[in-house]
């Protein structure tokens, strides 16, 4: 930050451009094969086919807002299931409760959407523009032909990955191959225009400029993880005890006497969010993982041991310091915080596994109608009005019969079907008007109401399921 920043009467200081340089290392390789993993998945998932039979597209992820359905591979979830829903979002807090517990911000530094894209970001700058001491280099540099040959070239391919991000979200609204043709030759709705131009605009802006700004100011994560962490949590931290006095180990009078950071600020150099991790636990920071990597390739150039920065935990701090090893790690990870997560998160995937493997292909809601609510026949007879709802949630039409119990009781008929038969189109709801009859002078004609149940049965699976209500009669109110 340069002094004119630092004006006390200011309420805002620039923000000062970060040059993360190369580096190589474990942590560094598992970002590379998690950013790799999590972009093919998100741009190549709605080019997956599945058979789904004629009347829905061949689209292994689908998320189908025109009829409120939701497709994954064999799975397919209805309007009236949003509880899987929101049982997968319970499971995502409750996973994140869970690794932020044993491993800090984890999530931050390896697969957040703003850490994953930013990396690419930054990986695209490098090929560009060259490593930090070019790329600070050019940064400060006047505007000639070079300069803006390499910053036009960034901006362009920047724009292409916004686009293709842009683009890849809203193939997974509709199929896939079909939209992309659509988007090619003009002819697609101006709604997939304006999302792709939306998610473009972002991407560009909060990968490409914003980056760091948008996990320490935009983002509330670092402000409530504090609250999921405790001292035996396992986060990225700098041995002071054993780095401290810092200074070059050359052959003078009391360079015996340094510890083992040479004070190369190669831990800062590499940084993407532009903070040193010797100054102690920052919001920023993301634990990454890459001031590790550079830490270790130094110590292992100077002859000392790695892990002076590394994941370690606050309740390690005093054995370290008096010479002891720390506890195991399988001993911070599992401890009566992360077992009770773990408990909670197992208890919510299994129930939504049985509710998936219970449900039924079939179903029906039943609305009384109430105006009037009942009709008295020229014969005497009762009848009351319902509309029936038949939910056929299988890839082909069936034939469904619709009955009431207690049978003796009641008559039934459907309006335009003949012995209570309605043919379902496939991943469809059809609506009945079923009207339900009374004898004259029989108890539930006379009665205020009568306990009714309707049932629907899959005439070709012979599986059934219902629902229950009442029927009205003359002294009804």
């Amino acid at each position: 930050m340069s002094s004119t920043d630092q004006d006390p009467d200011r309420l805002y200081a620039a923000r000062e451009p970060i040059f993360p340089r190369r580096v190589s290392g474990r942590y560094r390789t598992l970002k590379w094969w998690i950013m790799g993993i999590t972009l093919g998945i998100y741009y190549l998932l709605p080019w997956l086919r599945w058979d789904r039979g004629p009347s829905m597209p061949d689209q292994a992820v689908l998320i189908d807002l025109a009829n409120r359905r939701f497709f994954f591979f064999w799975i397919e979830i209805w309007p009236h299931e949003f509880y899987f829903v929101a049982g997968l979002l319970i499971m995502a807090g409750l996973g994140l409760f869970l690794f932020t517990s044993a491993l800090g911000r984890v999530w931050c530094g390896y697969t957040c959407p703003q850490t994953v894209w930013t990396d690419l970001f930054i990986l695209t700058e490098r090929w560009i523009e060259g490593d930090r001491n070019r790329r600070i280099k050019l940064w400060k540099s006047g505007w000639d032909a070079h300069k803006i040959r390499l910053r036009v070239t960034k901006m362009a391919v920047w724009l292409a990955i916004s686009v293709a991000t842009g683009g890849a979200w809203v193939f997974y609204f509709a199929d896939a191959p079909t939209l992309l043709g659509e988007l090619v030759t003009l002819r697609a709705h101006p709604v997939a225009y304006t999302t792709i131009l939306v998610l473009t605009a972002t991407t560009l802006v909060l990968g490409g400029f914003m980056r760091e700004q948008v996990c320490i100011y935009m983002c509330p994560w670092p402000r409530i993880q504090a609250a999921m962490m405790d001292e035996d949590t396992l986060t990225i931290g700098y041995r002071d005890w054993r780095g401290e006095p810092r200074g070059k180990h050359r052959k003078a009078e009391g360079a015996e006497t340094l510890g083992d950071c040479i004070d190369c600020n190669a831990c800062v150099n590499v940084c993407p969010m532009g903070i040193d991790i010797r100054d102690g636990q920052q919001l920023a920071c993301i634990t990454c993982g890459l001031c590790i990597d550079a830490c270790d390739e130094v110590m292992e150039k100077i002859g000392k041991p790695r892990g002076l920065v590394d994941y370690m935990a606050l309740s390690d701090e005093g054995r370290e310091r008096a010479g002891q090893p720390p506890k195991p790690v399988w001993k911070h990870v599992f401890r009566i915080r992360t077992i009770l997560y773990t408990a909670l998160w197992s208890a919510v995937g299994v129930g939504l596994i049985v509710a998936l493997f219970v449900r039924s292909d079939i179903d029906i809601t039943v609305s009384p109608v109430r105006n009037p609510t009942y009709v008295t026949l020229s014969d005497g007879t009762i009848r009351n009005t319902y509309d029936v709802r038949v939910r056929n949630m299988q890839g082909e039409s069936r034939l469904f019969q619709i009955s009431v119990q207690p049978s003796d009781l009641f008559r039934v008929e459907v309006e335009g079907a003949r012995n209570g038969l309605v043919e379902v189109p496939p991943d469809a709801i059809e609506l009945n008007r079923v009207y339900v009859m009374a004898p004259p002078g029989s108890a539930a004609a006379s009665a205020q109401s009568t306990d009714l149940r309707i049932w629907l049965l899959d005439v070709e699976a012979d599986t059934r399921t219902y629902k229950d209500t009442v029927f009205n009669g003359r002294n009804a109110r």
